[in-house]
């Protein structure tokens, strides 16, 4: 077999680089750049486009739960726990008449990419990426015509659930800003601190948690009149949501709106999730899954037995960006149990939730470095963005993270590869060119 000659592969990286829009598109972030998208095999892709119906009836019934409780209809602990912490005027504005429908058009999960399958670490209505992806798509489009939602997925998606209005950008978020520039372009953009509410849509790249620091929007905002995407519910952007999915009591619920197909593919995906709650247990009741009686005990844990990892739940700067992570078996005892007792101190004002820590795959991709290709050996993280609209989700693109396999939390940091991804037996056959590549190189 022939294989590509190197200086066509250099050719590829430097237009890559080349076409980096002037203004950039991630502040102040820098990636390791490859010539070859992130094949994924046909079985990866099709659990990929399940994915987006349930997640999305899993909002749904998410949103129904909460609304339902707050009416008494179910139990009264979800509203109260996923109201912690939240001014009193954001959890009305949540609760309000206009709102009562609206649910996000985009989500993206990240997925750990396993031997099985999938296992899901975050789910996000407010997601980073959208702009880097579409570049990404763009950029690989030119010699690429297997790449998941095409040359122009993400941008047309985009542009379906938002074809007017204005991007407002926070302070805490601006890292994001030149994604969305390229994205919808310089005119388009507001700054969030500064922003009034008028006629235009606005589609917010804020967090919740920025309410109170957000003055103008404060005042100028109302439901009634004003049209804003993602909706203000901050009790669908916590992972307490993940915790509730697996809380017994609420097994029927869950399976009547997702169906016990919907639930049975979920489980396969959600890591199982506990909600940090220092509410002492009978004596005769155990944590599920974890078998013991307190939190205490499970400080107490081996090293071995510690492959969990503990997160601020939402309502929290420290809930975005591999922030306020913490991988129980990646650190002392002595660390772990603070984190711990961190969590349980937080819990009126930020609850946590627990998860069980799955590592993903190894993988091996190409990248450049210098004048040579070389082959970092990492784990995937895999990033599909769906939007709805047409009332169907559809899955427009996947931006995947590969981190060296000695780092635990899988983000984009500067030693990671990030890269578009891929299917089809074009790509595979791209796939065993590039090996051939790494032998010459």
């Amino acid at each position: 077999m022939t294989s590509i000659p190197l200086n066509a592969l250099f050719q590829k990286i430097q237009f890559i680089r080349d076409h980096v829009p002037r203004s950039g598109l991630i502040k102040d972030k820098e990636w390791k750049i490859s010539p070859y998208s992130f094949y994924l095999e046909e079985r990866y892709v099709e659990i990929l486009y399940r994915l987006g119906f349930y997640l999305q009836k899993f909002y749904g019934a998410a949103d129904l739960l909460y609304k339902w409780s707050v009416k008494g209809k179910s139990p009264a602990f979800i509203a109260e726990l996923l109201d912690k912490g939240k001014p009193a005027d954001l959890i009305k504005i949540s609760r309000s008449e206009e709102l009562k429908n609206a649910l996000p058009v985009v989500i993206r999960p990240d997925l750990i990419l396993t031997d099985e399958g999938f296992a899901l670490c975050e789910l996000d209505s407010v997601p980073g990426g959208i702009g880097l992806t579409a570049w990404l798509q763009e950029t690989y489009g030119r010699w690429n015509d297997f790449l998941i939602g095409g040359s122009d997925g993400m941008k047309r998606g985009f542009n379906s659930i938002f074809p007017e209005g204005v991007v407002v950008v926070s302070e805490e978020a601006m890292t994001y800003w030149p994604e969305f520039e390229y994205l919808v372009g310089k005119d388009r953009m507001r700054h969030a601190e500064s922003f009034r509410f008028d006629s235009e849509p606005v589609y917010r790249f804020f967090e919740c948690f920025d309410w109170e620091k957000l003055t103008e929007i404060r005042k100028s905002y109302s439901p009634a009149k004003h049209r804003i995407t993602p909706p203000l519910k901050p009790y669908l952007e916590e992972k307490l949501l993940l915790g509730f999915f697996w809380v017994r009591s609420l097994a029927d619920f869950w399976k009547r709106y997702l169906t016990e197909k919907g639930m049975r593919f979920l489980q396969q995906i959600i890591p199982y999730t506990w909600i940090v709650d220092p509410s002492p247990l009978p004596y005769n009741a155990v944590l599920p899954g974890l078998e013991v009686q307190s939190w205490k005990e499970v400080g107490a844990f081996s090293q071995s037995q510690r492959e969990l990892v503990l997160k601020v739940s939402g309502f929290s700067p420290l809930a975005w960006g591999s922030r306020g992570v913490y991988i129980g078996s990646d650190m002392p005892a002595s660390q772990w149990q603070e984190k711990i007792a961190t969590a349980l101190a937080d819990f009126p004002h930020h609850p946590w939730i627990m998860q069980k820590f799955i590592r993903g795959k190894l993988v091996r991709h190409p990248y450049a470095q210098g004048e040579k290709i070389e082959e970092m050996e990492g784990r995937a993280r895999v990033s599909p963005y769906y939007f709805v609209f047409d009332s169907k989700v559809h899955l427009c693109g996947v931006l995947v993270t590969i981190c060296p396999s000695d780092k635990k939390i899988i983000h984009g940091m500067k030693d990671a590869i990030i890269v578009p991804a891929s299917y089809g037996r074009e790509v595979q056959q791209h796939q065993k060119e590039h090996n051939e590549v790494l032998k010459v190189g």
